[in-house]
């Protein structure tokens, strides 16, 4: 079971230690407001009213003792950099920290984070990349570029197989299941696309697009 420190209990910060609470992960909330640590409380194994830029109350945390460290806090954003800076200097083995544009997103890059959450962004991308086309039913990004799609098949798929498709030579993009009939499975090379078929696909933006005629 992994252990989370979360430092900031605004909305952000609430959302993920509850997200996290359930589903097993032992959590340890900051904040300065004591209401809103009286309000958390339900949802996390333990919460502390403390200066999440004081180093002294810091080290009675124990940093080094979790397994992420998630700075939260939005309001100010001086406080957030100095707090990513601190935990990095007590030992915390991984800091990830909220931005909200994409300058405080380099500068806590700079300053300890291992890695930089932006919530607007990564929703807004989201949001864009699924609705550009009634074919893009969902998508999970990846690093590199690459992400999971998962895609309505074209008319054009209709009786053809696996094979005969070649997607891996002709646009450079893994099929890696499929879902008819409700269920879920790893298509075989020699069986027929249907119509209702849905395929969730490995592969940048651009050759997805390509490969299912989306301008």
């Amino acid at each position: 079971m992994k252990s989370v420190l979360i430092l900031g209990a605004g909305n952000f910060g609430t959302m993920l230690a509850r997200q996290m609470y359930e589903q097993g992960y032992e959590i340890m909330i900051v904040d300065v407001r004591e209401s809103l640590i009286n309000a958390v409380m339900p949802y996390v194994t333990d919460a502390q009213i403390g200066d999440c830029t004081s180093p002294t109350f810091l080290k009675t945390l124990g940093v080094d003792n979790f397994d992420i460290c998630v700075v939260s806090i939005s309001e100010n954003f001086q406080t957030s950099l100095e707090a990513t800076s601190l935990l990095k200097e007590l030992g915390a083995k991984q800091v990830i920290s909220r931005a909200k544009n994409e300058i405080q997103e380099k500068f806590l890059l700079r300053n300890g984070a291992d890695e930089v959450v932006y919530p607007e962004k990564q929703i807004a991308k989201r949001l864009a990349t699924k609705y550009s086309s009634e074919k893009i039913l969902d998508f999970l990004q990846l690093e590199g570029g690459f992400s999971v799609y998962e895609m309505a098949i074209p008319e054009e798929w209709f009786g053809k197989t696996l094979v005969e498709l070649d997607l891996r030579r002709k646009y450079e993009i893994n099929l890696i299941c499929l879902r008819a009939g409700g269920e879920i499975r790893v298509p075989r090379p020699d069986r027929a696309f249907k119509a209702g078929d849905v395929v969730y696909v490995v592969g940048e933006l651009q050759n997805v697009r390509k490969c299912f005629r989306i301008r």
